[in-house]
């Protein structure tokens, strides 16, 4: 079936699926797989998820880890200790740490198989009590695949503390799109943002986005810095970035993925893309 590059990351969903076998939600925790202070990292399983699958919202008391080794996920995430919703979209070699107690949701954009890590919250590195996206290292992706089967005994314990080691040490990718709160955030910028995620190669400006959700330019740039606390540009240029990575992850041409993005030229994405992340598109391409 033909997608059409411009919207394909943030189109709508279709309805989630009925639940089938095997296949449990995100949010059906099993006690078994609870981290503990004896315990404090434990691997969930992988499992195989299809495009359009849909995780109704959920939280529970610990961190988790949500890492595809293929596919795209789509995470959004209610951090309690932030200012503002997030969301992000997952290509491989990225994770996504949610915080303890941080209601999210989970969209499959792409087939994914999905990998998970529960942390116990007194395990967490310091200062991580917010969502973020990082780096997931070869390491860490051979640590998540050795907890997944890990049983209780020394060998889970080392195993454990290198993988907190090296998620503390990840790189994390400025890559999330951040969100006035669903609930007693603007709804005037809530709209105008979910407005941009769904068309992110429209070249429109703040003015004629303003224009559709009544108000004014200046309005709209005033809720950016007091609810999001960012400027329209740098926000649109995460969105940019969050809909082209999972693009260049599947092979698109760099010059597709510009043109999707609404870049009139490669050489102009090109320089965004490095200028943001330190690397040209193409070291995100799958190889």
């Amino acid at each position: 079936m033909k997608t059409d590059l411009a919207t394909d990351a943030f189109a709508p969903r279709r309805a989630p699926p009925r639940r089938s076998r095997g296949m449990p939600f995100v949010g059906d925790h099993q006690e078994l797989e609870r981290p503990s202070p004896e315990r404090p990292v434990r691997g969930r399983r992988a499992r195989a998820v299809e495009a359009d699958m849909h995780f109704e919202p959920h939280e529970h008391p610990w961190a988790q880890v949500a890492y595809c080794a293929s596919g795209t996920l789509h995470v959004s995430v209610q951090d309690t200790r932030a200012a503002h919703d997030i969301s992000y979209v997952v290509p491989p070699s990225r994770a996504v740490w949610i915080a303890p107690r941080s209601r999210h949701s989970v969209a499959v954009l792409r087939a994914a198989a999905l990998h998970t890590l529960y942390v116990d919250p007194a395990a967490a590195p310091a200062g991580w009590d917010t969502s973020r996206m990082i780096a997931a290292s070869p390491l860490l992706r051979e640590l998540i695949l050795a907890l997944e089967q890990a049983e209780p005994g020394p060998r889970e314990t080392h195993l454990s503390a290198l993988a907190l080691l090296e998620i503390a040490q990840a790189e994390t990718e400025p890559l999330g799109v951040p969100l006035p709160r669903a609930e007693g955030g603007d709804k005037r910028l809530r709209a105008l943002c979910e407005a941009v995620l769904r068309t992110p190669g429209e070249r429109a400006t703040l003015a004629d986005w303003a224009r559709g959700v009544g108000a004014s330019e200046r309005t709209a740039a005033r809720l950016f810095r007091d609810e999001l606390a960012t400027s329209y540009p740098h926000w649109r240029r995460q969105v940019v970035l969050a809909h082209a990575l999972p693009l260049l992850a599947r092979g698109t041409p760099v010059g597709q993925v510009a043109a999707a993005c609404g870049y009139a030229s490669e050489s102009a994405f090109g320089a965004m893309v490095k200028a943001q992340l330190g690397q040209p598109p193409s070291a995100f391409q799958a190889r």
